[in-house]
């Protein structure tokens, strides 16, 4: 009953909003889980004759299936998107989201990594290895852009541009923007091409994809993230580490540095300044350090 209106929906997310497919993949999640309720309640509603209390009944459900606030948060922000999809196309004449709250979120400050950190998960890459020098690479490139992993994996060679220091990258919503990237990243892109991607048989379609697994194609995110954890338990690293936390140490190392917010919004390629904000956040413990060691008050 509901699949003409999520068919639909998907449309209207990857046309209009312009959403990769694992974000458009997880909002039609979100409908199959209000459609499962619905099922399970042997009350499969159109989506016009869905009202308030049905949807609070809904968000009871997904809490006793165990999910966690966060993710309750984001099945409620999937149920919205739908709804507003439907007062669009006129399917529905009210949104019986308006009022549906969401659970509150701690908003969990994310684990970051100190530049001596780094230096030490990227020392443990075994460079006598092919595997090893583009490695290097990628944590490089990561580190000094503050790239997604979508991101890194995704690089063109068509958009470096090694001579002025920026490389082309395409952001959430096919967004492109310009990112500075720093001499180590260079030398490190520069030596991987030169010296090993040469010797990889490139798959058809994967030609001006930078990062080549040994068969030619692309390397997937799973990758990054399994090749990131051998490298911090060989570090012997105990934080909770994920090729996003070298995203979040890029930008709370700007912020630490003094750098101007909006530039760093620009470089993460933020489209709100409050999801950029998170870094101020996180720079608290320094400003204190940084009170204590310069300001007259508070010197003991």
């Amino acid at each position: 009953m509901w699949d003409p209106y999520k068919k639909g929906f998907k449309a209207f997310l990857q046309l209009e909003k312009s959403l990769s497919d694992n974000s458009v993949e997880a909002y039609l999640r979100d409908i199959e889980k209000l459609t499962q309720f619905l099922q399970e309640k042997n009350n499969v509603l159109s989506p016009a004759n869905v009202t308030l209390p049905d949807l609070q009944q809904f968000i009871r459900w997904v809490s006793e299936l165990g999910m966690t606030p966060t993710s309750q948060a984001r099945i409620i922000s999937g149920i919205r998107s739908f709804y507003k999809y439907c007062l669009i196309e006129n399917i529905v004449s009210k949104d019986p989201t308006t009022l549906l709250e969401a659970p509150k979120l701690k908003r969990a400050l994310p684990d970051v990594l100190t530049f001596d950190e780094i230096e030490n998960i990227i020392a443990q890459i075994d460079l006598s290895k092919p595997e090893g020098g583009r490695n290097k690479a990628i944590l490089e490139t990561m580190y000094s852009c503050g790239l997604r992993v979508s991101e890194v994996v995704n690089l063109k060679i068509s958009a470096l541009y090694m001579d002025v220091g920026f490389i082309r990258v395409t952001g959430k919503g096919d967004k492109e923007r310009l990112v500075p990237i720093g001499d180590s990243a260079i030398k490190y892109i520069t030596i991987y091409k030169r010296d090993i991607r040469v010797h990889v048989p490139v798959k058809k379609g994967h030609e001006d994809i930078l990062f080549l697994n040994r068969r030619g194609a692309r390397l997937t995110r799973v990758m990054i993230f399994l090749l990131l954890k051998d490298l911090v338990k060989k570090a012997g690293i105990t934080k909770n580490i994920s090729p996003h936390t070298f995203r979040h140490s890029f930008a709370t190392h700007l912020v630490e540095g003094g750098a101007d917010l909006r530039a760093v919004q620009e470089m993460l390629g933020h489209e709100s300044i409050t999801t950029t904000e998170i870094y101020t956040h996180l720079d608290r413990e320094f400003l204190r350090d940084t009170l204590q060691q310069f300001h007259p008050a508070f010197k003991g």
